[in-house]
């Protein structure tokens, strides 16, 4: 589970636009005429149209991608009754969750009452706006009645995701669960600690698949809900038990084959769970803290499977798994409410997908070679890219199959496609890969550690668990700037060179002059550098084992960190010179650019090594390089130096590496606009493919291009990463932002990773 700090969290959603989501408009409007069409007089056309057929507005409008996220604020997160503006920074996450896993747009709603007749008015009022609407933190049992009556008077998808949300995932990992421990969901005996909104919706949801009403035990904080009891409401009555015996927990958790927490955390004890039954399953879903702690529970007995809702514990039931796809889904075919029958396809579709084969990816992200089903795996990680085809066609499906869709699909393998293209395949890359490092953190030394920036990025990576820095730089200014800014430095260690033992300084400098006497280097020399140079000290220290990687540049020119790092650590066997990369994240994933940041006018055979460097690295990724050698010609269209060195660099490529996915030379457009280059150029080895890695032929070019696209086409650009070098060593531009700190602190663990 990420650490984070109460200042963290307020800047994050303070900094540049306050609040995490905005309206962005979806036609062009440079132009009068834009305008024209787009509001007076030519907005009155559509309006006509959909005065004439009110389905319509899913064609003209946006409506039909829509959500509304309604809350009033009575039961927010861990934080209770807070009232409904307060509860908007949540609605607003909401809404970017539902954007960044299913391209769902999102309004957030707050509506000021506890009135249950006043709200259900205002959200049907408001209900013609939206293709769907999203329930959102409301206390039971009102939320109860709220979404009854909303459900019989409105006509299109509408869920109460802290009832179902949680209910849908964990009956999906109830599902694999009680498979693996070799029962029956007809023969176990359940019990649920919690009787709120989501305990009711949970418990019906394990009777539709298969748990039987008579094996569920239910107990809220005065104990178990039986039918001796005269304070029930009708909701818990429901599941009231015969039985006036059992009272407690610890009673009716003996012999019981499953608990599900829906409560408090640590109310759960070892005793209670080695009174379980054999092959027990224990769902202890309580957050922060769940009922018993994973390791209590696993430590209780072998025999267990268990599940949280924690991200830093196997098997999280997580209800990202579920809601934005079965919005997506129920959306798609246009849908007038979200069945029992669409709930219960969702999870199935969930089960069914922990089963398959796990991707690279998503074992990448979470440091396994081979993720499998099986106790530790019982549902998927919420990254896999799978869950938006797997769940939300089969919600759509089942919205179809049950008389309750206005828009029929035929072609399923088309609608799959279209969903999988959404949001592009590689969209999670820096998840994915801040996972890898969290698995397996390395020691990183921070050379410029005497700054704000770097400070407060290694206490981030540090919290999270993503690297162990090192940090050099003056000892008393280091405290001074994190005193002064409330930086915790606990566990980190600093080192100041300045006052470094002397033999330390001597060792590491007569180190370097044995690699670098032939060059001119001196003894007094060295061990000056050593001194005074923090760079030569930090690079040192990763050639000794000392550190895993290095991370500098922050306040220094590029090339100033790099020259240390070349005269001790060197370059890998066969590589002849470093190169430099750019991660450009945008909407459509990661792209690679390079070089961007070292090779002036590389010739033909240096291209060449550059693309091959940049494949390897690409490839650390787990993403399959499909290279574009660009130019200002496409395949030898115009004759000059650079369309020339170009196109020999791809001859070179195509003879030594006849496996590589590469070619050129080719123009910036169609290596980006695959129907394009089939069109013109259907030869091309490219022609069938999405390309995602770009060698600029000269470092004019790549620089230009990555700075653009940063700045004018809002991508994200990590880097540069250094590539060619004998160990991890990775410059930053001057005047990163933490955040771009910490992504290099990122892209650095995974180097250390991979070169160990």
């Amino acid at each position: 589970m990420s650490k984070f700090r109460k200042e963290d969290a307020l800047e994050y959603h303070t900094q540049g636009r306050p609040g995490k989501i905005e309206v962005i408009p979806t036609k062009p409007y440079s132009t009068q005429r834009d305008l024209t069409l787009a509001y007076s007089p030519g907005v009155a056309e559509p309006c006509l149209e959909i005065e004439k057929n009110p389905e319509d507005a899913y064609k003209y409008t946006a409506k039909g991608n829509l959500v509304a996220v309604i809350s009033n604020g009575t039961a927010v997160l861990g934080l209770g009754d807070i009232g409904a503006l307060a509860s908007k920074p949540v609605m607003e996450g909401k809404g970017m969750l539902f954007k960044i896993y299913a391209d769902i747009d999102v309004f957030d709603i707050e509506v000021d009452t506890k009135n249950i007749d006043e709200f259900v008015n205002t959200v049907k009022n408001i209900a013609v706006t939206f293709g769907g609407i999203n329930l959102e933190d409301i206390k039971a049992p009102e939320c109860f009645e709220i979404e009854r009556r909303l459900k019989e008077e409105l006509n299109i998808p509408l869920m109460h995701d802290d009832q179902h949300g949680t209910a849908i995932i964990s009956s999906a990992g109830l599902i694999n669960a009680v498979e693996i421990s070799g029962k029956k969901l007809s023969e176990i005996k359940l019990v649920i600690n919690g009787a709120g909104a989501s305990a009711n919706s949970c418990a019906k949801m394990y009777i539709a698949v298969g748990v039987k009403k008579e094996n569920i035990t239910m107990l809220d904080s005065k104990g178990v809900i039986h039918k001796g009891r005269t304070d029930l409401d009708q909701y818990k009555s429901f599941f009231a038990c015969e039985s006036t015996k059992i009272n407690t927990l610890q009673e009716a958790i003996k012999g019981a084959d499953v608990f599900v927490g829906l409560s408090k955390g640590n109310i759960l004890s070892k005793e209670m769970v080695k009174s379980m039954a054999k092959n027990c399953v224990v769902f202890a879903l309580a957050n922060p803290d769940p009922e018993i702690s994973y390791e209590d529970a696993i430590a209780a007995r072998q025999d267990i499977i268990v599940a949280t809702g924690r991200s830093d514990n196997p098997n999280q039931v997580n209800n990202v798994l579920g809601f934005p796809f079965i919005f997506r889904g129920a959306m798609d075919v246009r849908a007038t409410t979200i069945n029992e029958e669409m709930k219960l396809a969702a999870a199935l579709a969930i089960a069914n997908l922990a089963k398959e084969a796990v991707p690279d990816y998503v074992n990448l992200a979470y440091g396994s070679k081979n993720l499998s089903f099986g106790v530790d795996y019982i549902i998927p990680k919420p990254i896999d890219n799978r869950l938006i085809s797997a769940v939300s066609s089969a919600v759509a499906k089942a919205a179809i199959d049950s008389g309750v869709a206005k828009k029929i699909i035929t072609n399923w393998d088309a609608y799959k496609t279209e969903l999988d293209n959404r949001l592009g395949k590689d969209n999670k890359l820096m998840r994915s890969l801040a996972n890898k490092a969290k698995n397996n953190p390395k020691r990183v030394v921070f050379t410029e550690a005497d700054t704000y920036k770097i400070l407060k990025a290694a206490q981030v990576v540090r919290d999270e668990g993503i690297a162990k820095p090192i940090l050099l730089g003056k000892k008393e200014k280091i405290q001074s700037i994190s005193e002064e800014n409330h930086i915790d430095l606990t566990d980190m260690l600093i080192i100041d060179p300045y006052i470094a033992e002397e033999d330390r300084i001597n060792e590491f400098g007569d180190i370097l002059w044995r690699k670098r006497s032939r060059r001119g280097l001196t003894q007094y020399d060295a061990r000056k550098l050593m001194l005074h140079d923090r760079n030569y000290f930090g690079a040192m220290m990763v050639e000794m084992g000392m550190a895993d990687a290095m991370i500098s540049g922050l306040t220094r020119k590029y090339g100033q960190p790099i020259k240390p790092a070349l005269d001790i650590i060197g370059v890998q066997p066969n590589v002849t010179r470093v190169a430099g990369l750019y991660v450009m994240i945008t909407k459509r994933g990661p792209y690679f650019f390079a070089d961007t940041t070292m090779n002036a006018d590389p010739t033909s055979q240096e291209l060449a090594d550059i693309a091959v460097l940049t494949a390897n690295t690409v490839k650390q990724f787990n993403i399959t390089p499909r290279i574009a050698m660009l130019s200002y010609t496409n395949f030898g269209s115009a004759t000059g130096d650079v369309p020339n060195k170009v196109s020999k660099a791809v001859s070179i490529l195509h003879k030594n590496y006849p496996g590589m996915i590469v070619d050129g030379d080719i123009q910036a457009n169609f290596a980006t606009n695959n129907e394009l280059l089939k069109e013109q150029f259907p030869f091309s080895t490219l022609a069938d493919t999405d390309v995602n890695t770009f060698i600029f032929p000269n470092l004019a070019s790549g620089n230009i291009a990555y700075k653009l696209m940063q700045e004018l086409g809002g991508a994200e650009a990590i880097g540069p990463v250094l590539m060619g070098l004998n160990k991890p060593v990775h410059v930053l531009q001057l005047g990163s932002s933490v955040r771009e700190i910490v992504n290099m602190v990122i892209i650095s663990v995974v180097d250390a990773q991979n070169q160990k």
